[in-house]
């Protein structure tokens, strides 16, 4: 009795020191955290064909990305010198995993990692990490809650390409949430947030703040080849605005668009213009396919639109919502997805299966058979 007594007073080891049972790689693009890391940020998105395809890609990438360097170091200059998206994805991890540990403890400890595209820690960097840990089961959890090939599409490539170019089968048991539009803890957070700032506008101008859900923008080419992106967007939008008993008129507009192709529209820029020409002076901003603020949110809609170019149109009221960043109640939605999902024993979504209609990326098929044959 004194023996067992004894062992149970034992301390308990920490959590950081024991090991992860279960490894959640929150997957995202990544934003330079200094005004150095610039240079590399570009360099890597111009050479990423699952994001475009340019001619000549290994020559005219590093060629771009020098080129347009410096208006982008200005730009992040602007920000306070560099992306806050490690930070806020560093706060919604911990917030997830403490919460896991709680609503799941037979698939506890949780971990989480960071897996950016185009700055460190790099997915390729973090899958390593994760498996020098020895985590037995290994989720890949998209940050972006609405799916493009182009998106969470490149970083699910990047797991497979990580395996394939090893010549080794995982010795994780990999499955992917791929997406997640319309979560009601989602819906949730963007409807508070909208209506903090609806609440700021002044009481006569209220119903007539116009809401322009505002998302970063896609090639028409991506577009007509059958990417889900625009479509997901959409229920997003519709979820807030039910949520809002559509007390707003309200619209979903497009940022971002570069070079000289036709992307989605209308441009977020282009709309502010048009509706304050018709009367419409008292605008709402929300970002609605990100859930961290970076540059599209901090520069773009704060800086480029809501402060110049609303200067230059007469727009009397203009507000941004405030990105999900550290709200509590979106740590929860993370740990909800994630707790769902390995409740469902499910390896990926039914529409994560199936490729664009017109598809034009073998790779994307490879991926999706290997996240459809993993062993749970």
């Amino acid at each position: 009795q004194a023996a067992a007594a004894a062992k149970s007073t034992k301390p308990q080891l920490e959590p950081e020191a024991r090991k992860p049972k279960t490894g959640i790689l929150l997957l995202n693009m990544g934003g330079p955290e200094r005004l150095d890391d610039v240079h590399d940020f570009l360099l890597r998105l111009f050479l990423d064909r699952d994001l475009m395809t340019l001619p000549a890609q290994n020559k005219l990438a590093p060629f771009i990305a020098k080129r347009r360097t410096p208006r982008i170091q200005e730009q992040y200059s602007r920000i306070g010198g560099g992306s806050p998206i490690k930070k806020w994805t560093a706060v919604q991890g911990e917030g997830m995993v403490k919460l896991l540990d709680r609503m799941s403890p037979h698939t506890a400890p949780h971990k989480y990692y960071i897996g950016f595209r185009y700055v460190h820690p790099l997915t390729e960097e973090a899958i390593e990490e994760m498996e020098k840990d020895g985590v037995e089961r290994a989720i890949a959890f998209t940050q972006y809650p609405q799916y493009s090939c182009s998106t969470t599409g490149s970083s699910l490539n990047a797991i497979y390409r990580y395996y394939h170019k090893k010549g080794e089968k995982p010795k994780m048991k990999w499955s992917t949430i791929d997406r997640w539009p319309t979560h009601p803890l989602l819906i949730q957070c963007f409807t508070d947030h909208v209506q903090k700032e609806l609440d700021l506008f002044p009481p006569d101008k209220r119903k007539d703040v116009v809401i322009l859900f505002s998302a970063h923008s896609l090639p028409m080419s991506v577009v007509n080849r059958g990417d889900p992106y625009p479509q997901e967007v959409g229920a997003t939008v519709q979820g807030v605005m039910e949520r809002l008993n559509y007390s707003n008129p309200y619209r979903l507009v497009w940022q971002s668009k570069v070079g000289p192709m036709p992307w989605l529209g209308p441009q977020t820029d282009e709309t502010i213009k048009g509706l304050s020409k018709r009367g419409k002076k008292n605008l709402l901003l929300v970002p609605i396919a990100f859930t961290s603020d970076h540059i599209e949110t901090l520069y773009e809609l704060d800086i480029e639109y809501a402060q110049i170019l609303a200067n230059e149109c007469g727009v009397e009221n203009i507000r941004r919502a405030e990105s999900l960043n550290g709200n509590p109640l979106f740590s929860k939605a993370l740990a909800d997805l994630v707790c769902s999902h390995m409740q469902s024993n499910e390896l990926c979504s039914r529409q994560l299966t199936l490729c664009c209609p017109l598809c034009v990326n073998p790779v994307c098929r490879k991926t999706k058979a290997f996240f459809s044959s993993q062993q749970l």
